[in-house]
This record gives structure tokens, C-alpha cells and sequence, in this order.
């Protein structure tokens, strides 16, 4: 699994904002701001991003991602726009 790899799949499950993919193949961090986030719990945001995967986390194809999850007002808020 690529980064690229990793980036495709969470955009074609979830209509993303921004998304930025870092990892060494097995261990990854994601950057998602999305507005599907908009009104749900952090866990709530995971569980879509992780449907998104499919079954990817449960074959190992992905060991670990590590998530932050963002509505696009978080991200401009974070940004300073």
C-alpha cells in the first residue's frame, strides 16, 4: 500500500476537502477535512473514514492510521483563515 494508494481509497469513499497521507506503508497519519464531519463525534468521523477503507484495516493491509478529522470551518479555523 501507497500513500497514493491510501489517498484514493478515503477519496472515492468520502468526498474530502483537503486529505494528506503520510506513513511508511504499513503505519500511516491522514489529515481529512471533509463536511460530512459537520454535527458528528470524532469516533463517528473515524468510523467514516474507516468505511471508506472497506476492509482494508481488517486485512492488514493498512496496520495503522492515525486521524485527524476536520470540517472545512475547523480547517480554516486552524489555518487562520
Amino acid at each position: 500500500m501507497t500513500a497514493d494508494d491510501l489517498r484514493s481509497l478515503i477519496a472515492s469513499g468520502l468526498p474530502c476537502e483537503h486529505l494528506q497521507v503520510e506513513g511508511d506503508g504499513r503505519h500511516w497519519a491522514a489529515l481529512i477535512v471533509s463536511a460530512e464531519f459537520e454535527g458528528k463525534r470524532p469516533v463517528q468521523r473515524h468510523q467514516r473514514v474507516y468505511a471508506a477503507l472497506g476492509g482494508k484495516m481488517e486485512t492488514d493491509e493498512v496496520h495503522a492510521l492515525s486521524m485527524t478529522t476536520l470540517t472545512p470551518a475547523e480547517w480554516a479555523a486552524q489555518r487562520g483563515s
